[in-house]
């Protein structure tokens, strides 16, 4: 895992200590250079593969010259099959020797994590490539013929200065985190996931491929009955646990919550490393997962330690926690995940979790009506009558109780926009409240991927679920685990992300994931053979963070601060008695979403201030 920046035909002089000092904690073993004009690429490095000197980055062969970041799993496969021999065992040499053989065809065969600029300097070719779930960023600047690309846009940003795209805020507090390619800044934009650029350098001339599409999967079901997938499931996730634990020449932990996600793959890690270090979260005021974690940890003898996380000094480590991201987001789970990344790399340097489960398999409890019911395309008698029952019904202030769940559903049934159906479905912040902007949400991205995908002859599951991903997991909750992680120059690995696994999931029918109303079926019958019988049927809790009170309590002083100070951005955006009556509590809402509502303007203000 690492950082990579890098510039083409970029004129302003750029200090490599500066680059060097602001990727540093992505990188803090080694860190290297090539400048050749009018190329640049930098390199920080955390050596997980091939220790020795022989990995270390920028990397020449034959001509070609690579900066990486990330893990490819699968690359000593890779050499077999393609008859590469070397004497390193770095994946970073992998990548220059199969690009060699097959171009960017490459991409295809690999199974990782990765974001690259691989400069082709006989035939003057740069380029830019992304892994197919996006877990690791790759941020681009072009202005003209000249290109800066980063790991991160804080680096980016002090580096190149791009201007503020102040239009496009609106859009983030509607949805509250930034959609696919957009960032908050004019000229730049995110490489999305599956994508890659080639860049003549020359001419400065780009071209952008798209190399993979989940969407494809979910439109191309197979037919495979329950049993067959239920035994291709279980050895496709075998293959990717076993991946990347092989593929590190540390030792492998794994986050081990109450849940099935990361109990299967803490099962089937312990089945591979001896004495697998397992960390599970106990949070004060929260539900006690550990003791359920504990019974796994029992079960495969793992070297097992409770993380216990007490948020003793969140007012002093908040504005922290939420610059680190470079852009606004309101996604209040980056708080404990900053925390336990922290605590666990006292311990551990690569980490296996669960991320993508729940957007794979269904496991969220907002994805069972949508098995029942086609929410893209509700009926007029639908939406009158639910906007009906919505209005009059008393708001829903229990977060996790079903008068809460049916107070939603009733809510995003009544909606016939598809874009306020999807962000009250998912974010829940501003709809409904449109008439508090003065700088209208354009929404135009999503809004015509919404269309697309409502479009297809697949389920609404299958939309909900494809649109989840492209837009919660690749937007919002990747970037949280990558920044956390890296913030402490921890890796952490995602098998739920694996080829085999992004490859077969979406293909599923939709009774595999959701019978009747249970979430993850498919995954929860796979437990049945590796987990404590206690575990298979536990709902989805995740995180459960107590926002309501420290917005209230611990938060409440700076969030004031930022909030109610005389040169605040927000009131460019929305009314500024909108926020003051919300803090009031003059706005009929409940506690939950008031909550959530000045959390995200509350992240947009910290992030505009760190500029």
């Amino acid at each position: 895992m690492c950082g990579i920046f890098g510039t083409l035909n970029y004129e302003h002089a750029i200090a490599k200590e500066q680059i060097f000092e602001g990727l540093l904690h992505r990188g803090p073993d080694e860190q290297g250079c090539f400048n050749s004009h009018p190329v640049n690429l930098y390199h920080t490095r955390l050596a997980i593969q091939d220790l020795t000197a022989s990995g270390q980055q920028p990397m020449k062969h034959n001509g070609l010259v690579l900066v990486f970041n990330g893990e490819i799993y699968n690359h000593m496969e890779l050499r077999r099959k393609y008859d590469l021999m070397a004497t390193s065992n770095s994946d970073t040499l992998t990548i220059l020797m199969l690009f060699e053989r097959i171009g960017m065809k490459m991409l295809e065969e690999f199974d990782g994590m990765f974001a690259f600029a691989l400069y082709d300097t006989l035939n003057l070719k740069l380029y830019l490539a992304r892994d197919r779930a996006g877990k690791k960023p790759l941020y681009i600047y072009n202005k003209g013929m000249a290109y800066v690309f980063s790991s991160e846009l804080n680096v980016l940003y002090r580096l190149c200065r791009p201007e503020v795209n102040y239009a496009a805020l609106a859009d983030y507090l509607y949805l509250g985190h930034y959609y696919r390619k957009a960032t908050p800044y004019h000229l730049v934009n995110e490489l999305e996931n599956g994508n890659y650029m080639v860049i003549d350098t020359l001419s400065g001339q780009a071209e952008q491929f798209c190399w993979f599409k989940i969407e494809d999967a979910y439109r191309n079901g197979h037919q495979l009955d329950y049993e067959e997938s239920l035994l291709q499931l279980d050895q496709h996730l075998n293959t990717a646990v076993k991946r990347r634990i092989e593929s590190a020449d540390l030792d492998v932990g794994s986050f081990l919550s109450g849940g099935i996600d990361s109990g299967l793959v803490t099962a089937m890690a312990a089945q591979q490393q001896s004495r697998l270090k397992t960390f599970t979260v106990k949070v004060a005021g929260s539900f006690d997962e550990s003791l359920l974690a504990e019974k796994v940890a029992k079960k495969y003898d793992t070297d097992h330690t409770v993380v216990e996380i007490d948020f003793a000094d969140l007012a002093n480590d908040i504005e922290k926690i939420i610059s680190n991201h470079g852009e606004p987001n309101s996604d209040n789970s980056a708080i404990p995940s900053y925390y336990v990344a922290r605590e666990a790399k006292k311990y551990i340097t690569v980490v296996l979790n669960g991320d993508g489960a729940d957007e794979l398999f269904g496991g969220y409890r907002r994805y069972v009506p949508f098995k029942h019911m086609d929410f893209f395309n509700p009926g007029a008698l639908t939406k009158i009558s639910s906007g009906f029952l919505a209005k009059i019904l008393p708001i829903a202030n229990q977060k996790q109780s079903f008068y809460t769940y049916g107070y939603r559903l009733l809510k995003f049934a009544s909606y016939g926009d598809l874009v306020k159906m999807y962000c009250s479905a998912s974010s829940d912040l501003f709809v409904g409240f449109e008439d508090v902007f003065i700088e209208k949400p354009q929404m135009l991205a999503i809004s015509a991927d919404l269309e697309r995908y409502n479009g297809y002859s697949i389920s609404p599951l299958k939309k909900i679920l494809l649109m989840d991903f492209e837009s919660m997991l690749f937007s919002r909750l990747l970037p949280k685990m990558d920044i956390a992680t890296m913030a402490h120059s921890i890796e952490g690995r995602s098998p739920f992300l694996a080829k085999e696994i992004l490859d077969f999931a979406p293909g599923l029918p939709d009774h595999y994931k959701i019978r009747n109303i249970q979430t993850k079926h498919i995954l929860r019958d796979l437990g049945r053979k590796y987990l404590p019988a206690a575990l298979i049927d536990q709902p989805k809790r995740g995180f459960e963070i107590p926002l309501q009170k420290w917005v209230d309590h611990e938060l409440r002083q700076v969030m004031e601060q930022y909030l109610l100070a005389g040169d605040a951005l927000y009131p460019k955006i929305i009314k500024k008695s909108f926020i003051e009556q919300l803090m009031a509590r003059q706005i009929s809402i409940s506690d939950e979403r008031r909550a959530k509502i000045l959390f995200c303007v509350f992240s947009m203000e910290v992030w505009h201030k760190s500029l």
